[in-house]
């Protein structure tokens, strides 16, 4: 599936976290994770797609079904660097037969990867560790697959099905409010009034993520 040789073309199923996907195909989340290990042993530094980004912009990087050139299934309308990664922001092309089939199974949660198609252009290996740390890279498509080489990668939420599960509220409290799992799952059972009653709980949060999570507690309590 993946050459390794310099400069050789390579697919990476390297990240998705795919936040929502709308009922008319878009979506967003992250294509890449920065820092994080893969099953390859390969890790994506930051900066590492900014020089393709800038040469080729979101509209000339390719959405296509399982790396498959014949299967163009849509376009991204971002695609950026930020601190955590590759975030990406697209829309499936529903008039296509094989977009709806993939729009489909994204919300029945049973499609749920993300891969990019890339050239590696500098990369340093750790002999100690056999890592490969991949400094630059020239992007030229990203897919939606079946399979993400990194495990913490998933679709985490499927706009206009309901309320999330307690999982996903608890994966929404430790990534953007930075609780701890233990914090997460108090104020999922008891309220976030609670969690602050109790100790000096996440003192650093901000007095309008705070209102989110008081709001989105008494939402998914009732």
């Amino acid at each position: 599936m993946r050459k390794i040789a310099g400069g050789a073309p390579e697919r990476k199923y390297a990240g998705l976290d795919v936040e929502e996907v709308e009922s008319d195909g878009a979506f967003s989340g992250y294509a890449s994770l920065f820092g994080k290990v893969d099953l390859g042993h390969d890790v994506m530094e930051r900066g590492a797609f900014a020089d393709s980004l800038r040469k080729r912009g979101a509209a000339g990087i390719r959405m296509l079904f399982q790396h498959d050139p014949a299967q163009p299934i849509g376009t991204w309308k971002e695609i950026r660097e930020d601190a955590r990664g590759l975030f990406v922001r697209g829309k499936l092309a529903t008039d296509v037969a094989r977009a709806r089939e993939v729009l489909a199974l994204m919300r029945a949660g049973a499609l749920d990867g993300l891969s990019i198609g890339f050239r590696t252009v500098k990369a340093v290996h750790e002999p100690r560790t056999g890592v490969r740390h991949i400094r630059q890279a020239d992007l030229w498509e990203i897919s939606i697959v079946t399979f993400p080489m990194l495990p913490e990668a998933r679709v985490e939420r499927v706009k206009g099905e309901g309320l999330p599960s307690p999982r996903e509220f608890e994966r929404w409290l430790m990534r953007d409010a930075g609780l701890t799992r233990s914090e997460a799952k108090t104020v999922i059972a008891r309220g976030f009034a609670h969690l602050l009653r109790e100790r000096d709980a996440a003192p650093g949060t901000p007095a309008r993520l705070a209102a989110t999570i008081r709001r989105a507690t008494r939402l998914f309590q009732e």
